[in-house]
């Protein structure tokens, strides 16, 4: 059985299936790696909430410039043609149905692509929607980046979300370290599977499955 895939391999993944030429969104966290992954044929512009267009891959030490970061700080470089803008001329283009892809983790996806991805609901738990119900409504397609299981082993893919929602019917497609999962008209079909079996994963997934 093939190894549970890293996060590198699942953004591989995630920037092979980026169409050419599209204007794309990677959200906070394992998103992020998705720009490392990227082919120059693709032709793809990374669009970023704070005010960039034209993001690069994440910088090396000599290239580093504390102006250039990505949504998780991470310093990144220019591309060619790199634009900046506005904080509010960004999210104009997040809500303006201007970006075609972005890229957001998750703590559960739903079977109808529900996501819940800013707050837990937990007394202690910090909320940090930032831009992603923009993005999740936005966005023309919206791919998820997650572990399949949480820490304490439940399933992050669910029959229906109970944490606070941040997008409704908005995930086509989950990207996990278990597999890729497409999800339409409330069906998710899987796409690959690692390190998982199909009977282990219907057994711990209380969602119903199609090849």
């Amino acid at each position: 059985m093939s190894e549970r895939l890293t996060r590198d391999e699942m953004a591989a993944l995630v920037a092979a299936d980026i169409p050419a030429g599209a204007y794309v969104n990677l959200g906070i966290g394992q998103p992020t790696l998705v720009a490392d992954h990227l082919r120059p044929e693709q032709d793809v512009t990374l669009h970023t909430e704070n005010g960039m267009l034209g993001m690069g891959r994440a910088a090396h030490p000599d290239e580093v410039d504390p102006d250039l970061i990505n949504a998780g700080k991470v310093p990144v470089v220019e591309t060619p043609g790199c634009s900046y803008f506005h904080h509010a001329d960004s999210f104009g283009m997040m809500r303006g149905g201007h970006l075609d892809v972005c890229v957001l983790g998750a703590f559960q996806v739903a079977a109808n692509g529900d996501l819940a991805n800013w707050h837990t609901g937990a007394p202690d738990a910090i909320p940090a929607v930032g831009g992603a119900m923009d993005l999740a409504t936005g966005a023309k397609s919206v791919f998820v980046m997650m572990s399949l299981f949480a820490k304490d082993g439940s399933p992050k893919l669910v029959p229906q979300c109970t944490y606070p929602l941040t997008g409704l019917g908005c995930v086509s497609r989950a990207y996990t370290d278990h597999g890729v999962f497409e999800i339409a008209d409330g069906v998710v079909r899987v796409r690959d599977l690692r390190g998982i079996t199909r009977d282990e994963l219907a057994a711990r997934l209380d969602v119903p499955l199609t090849d």
